[in-house]
């Protein structure tokens, strides 16, 4: 069974190769052959030489973009390529930092048996950060749950079967949002829990306004839900506010509108036409091995 590991990488070359270090270094069945696709989003940072074998991955390429397009759209690129360049019966895409912590790779293939053509996903049950982050984190959910009515445990590490694959790679969400357009088209599917593993190096990259940013992606995908949710809270909201209307009142209301115009404008970046030209950004494809 051929399996595709999906790692986006920007800069963050020696955390890359020490996940990849530990990936070759899993006791893994001999069934799975085990393939590292790196999808690098235009570093401006030198990456390492790396002379090693590797003797427990089939192969081991480096897709080099041409232009920075950001986490979700390097991962969308890296399920288009693979879809349409390479044999694979699985994709597991995960990050590179440490946080997606590589021996939970077995747990997803122990799942695939099991799994009857469903996405395996790791659902989060412990974060490493620190308690501010836990906390806007938690809100990040309450805000996507209240928009949605969706409650998205998970993020981009996740056992995906070739069928589900190609329903993403031809789905506009996924270029805006892995975790919102998986959701939007799958209804079952098989988590696995998954810890999330401190970085190896370095600060994490998800700033307050990151993860916003992140969440309001993910509502995005879901827009019309959230303006159906948004009108009726507006039309209770004024209604119960209506005789005791201020500036402070409305303040809520702004608010509001404020959030709407930002989905809206993030909506506008599920562009199906970048997409289906994503593969054009890659400049050129390493074999390491």
């Amino acid at each position: 069974m051929k399996i595709k590991i999906l790692i986006p990488v920007y800069n963050d070359w020696q955390s890359t190769f020490k996940l990849i270090d530990e990936i070759n270094g899993l006791s893994i069945d001999p069934k799975f052959q085990i393939s590292i696709i790196i999808v690098n989003d235009a570093s401006n940072h030198d990456r390492p030489n790396n002379e090693k074998d590797y003797e427990n991955f089939q192969s081991l390429k480096i897709i080099n973009m041409k232009i920075n397009q950001g986490h979700a759209r390097c991962i969308a690129t890296g399920l288009k390529y693979i879809y349409q360049k390479e044999e694979f019966d699985f994709i597991i895409p995960m990050d590179g930092d440490g946080e997606d912590r590589p021996e939970e790779i077995k747990e997803f293939l122990n799942k695939i048996d099991e799994s009857n053509g469903r996405a395996i996903i790791g659902q989060r049950v412990k974060r490493s950060e620190g308690l501010i982050f836990k906390i806007c984190y938690q809100m990040h959910k309450l805000i996507t749950l209240t928009f949605t009515g969706k409650s998205i445990r998970f993020g981009n590490y996740t056992c995906l079967p070739k069928t589900i694959v190609e329903k993403m790679i031809n789905e506009k969400a996924t270029w805006n949002s892995f975790s919102g357009s998986l959701t939007k088209l799958e209804k079952d599917l098989l988590p696995i829990p998954s810890s999330r593993g401190p970085r190896y190096f370095g600060p994490s990259k998800m700033s307050f306004f990151n993860l916003l940013k992140h969440s309001l992606s993910i509502i995005s995908v879901f827009r019309k839900t959230v303006l159906i949710r948004s009108a009726l809270f507006i039309i209770i909201y004024i209604l119960i506010i209506k005789s005791n209307a201020s500036v402070i009142t409305a303040i809520p209301l702004v608010l509001l509108l404020i959030m709407i115009y930002s989905i809206s404008s993030l909506a506008l970046r599920e562009n199906m036409d970048e997409f289906d030209k994503a593969l054009s950004n890659i400049n050129d494809i390493e074999k390491v091995k």
